[in-house]
């Protein structure tokens, strides 16, 4: 670790990262979650994204900061309607769910959740009016829905030359559909284009593979949904805040019919096990701590070994701090939560990130830089904070 206190950012950190799992429709949630960090001051230097957490991830980065939470509003304000029959009445609509029953709101996320289904969401996807055929080969569109359309609104609403100016590193994870390895696009390795955030996003069967160098590549929440370990794998070491955004919650009740199965399979398959990760660079991070002080005994005369080097290099002084977020929306949405893009939705998802962010904001002594006793430490709105 280099440099001292005085010389890093926000509270004694070398980086704050925002990490931004994938989630379709849930990911509002996550505009919500940055306009109350913008809204206290708190801009992210590094920002890690799946599926839709890279969409937002591309906005955020190709944005001037005054405009930031603008664009990702205005993004999924424009995405949040069908492209084809007038969108549903969203005003009257809150008013008259707010008199009625908990089922009338089920029946109306099944309603927005099947438009999409049919229709595609403006700006984003729409339904492919001749299928790929088995006989013809082609990946480009082997896919049920045409995902052209949000590559246009990508080049609309991300300034891919700001985004690439070093002014915020990006990094978004795709896996190659061939090899099945999984892959970071990074600014700071390579200049990211739209074809790099929709590699990000491509869930098959829904979306193509995206060509990327002669490669395609699907939605990287196929093998991890979660970016977190990019950012707790980084080199050069730092001390980081990391503010990790799920949309999907590991934690759940135990499915009592079978319409809840599916809801809690995704949960679980999508959640990517941020809090196994979590726990175990918790572990290891107590490990280096350990071994730091076991090298203060080692007798001299062994700096040049190259054991000694490496043994150096895992003991150094590496402090995380996890602010963990995570969507929990309402019955209500289930199971088709995250293709479920309605306007009302939408703003009821924003508005529940802007909350917890807020919540988890109350909290200022959650920011400060952990000790060298306990290098990681977690801390979780909805959950005790853990650390040891």
């Amino acid at each position: 670790m280099t440099g001292n206190d005085s010389d890093r950012g926000t509270r004694g950190y070398d980086t704050v990262a925002l990490v931004l799992q994938g989630g379709g429709a849930l990911g509002s949630y996550q505009g919500g979650i940055y306009e109350g960090l913008a809204e206290a001051g708190l801009q992210p230097d590094w920002i890690a994204g799946i599926s839709i957490g890279a969409i937002n991830a591309a906005i955020i980065a190709g944005n001037p900061p005054e405009r930031r939470v603008e664009q990702v509003r205005r993004f999924w304000e424009h995405i949040c309607q069908p492209p084809l029959l007038p969108p549903t009445p969203v005003d009257a609509l809150r008013d008259t769910l707010a008199m009625l029953p908990a089922p009338a709101g089920t029946a109306v996320s099944a309603w927005e959740a099947w438009r999409a289904v049919l229709e595609g969401q403006n700006g984003f996807f729409v339904p492919r009016l001749v299928p790929s055929w088995p006989l013809l080969h082609n990946p480009e569109t082997a896919s049920v829905y045409d995902s052209g359309p949000l590559k246009r609104t990508l080049e609309e609403f991300v300034d891919f030359e700001l985004l690439n100016s070093g002014a915020m590193r990006v990094s978004v994870g795709a896996v190659n559909v061939q090899t099945g390895n999984f892959a970071y696009f990074d600014n700071t390795e390579q200049p990211l284009t739209a074809d790099h955030i929709m590699a990000s996003a491509a869930l098959p069967p829904g979306f193509a593979p995206v060509q990327i160098d002669g490669e395609y590549y699907w939605d990287g929440g196929i093998v991890s949904n979660t970016p977190l370990y990019k950012i707790l794998q980084s080199n050069p070491e730092r001390y980081a805040l990391i503010f990790q955004v799920d949309l999907w919650s590991a934690h759940g009740q135990l499915p009592g019919n079978l319409a809840e199965v599916p809801i809690r399979q995704k949960d679980i398959q999508y959640s990517s096990r941020t809090r196994l990760v979590t726990d175990y660079m918790r572990d290891v991070q107590e490990y280096r701590g350990l071994l730091r002080e076991m090298l203060k005994h080692m007798p001299a005369g062994h700096d040049g070994e190259p054991w000694m080097k490496r043994a150096c290099e895992l003991a150094s002084d590496r402090r995380i701090n996890v602010i963990h977020l995570i969507y929990r929306g309402d019955k209500s949405e289930a199971p088709y939560k995250d293709y479920q893009f309605g306007r009302l939705g939408m703003e009821e998802r924003w508005s529940g990130g802007l909350t917890d962010i807020r919540r988890t904001l109350a909290h200022p002594s959650w920011l400060d830089l952990p000790s060298a006793e306990h290098p990681f430490v977690t801390h979780d709105v909805h959950r005790p904070s853990s650390g040891r």
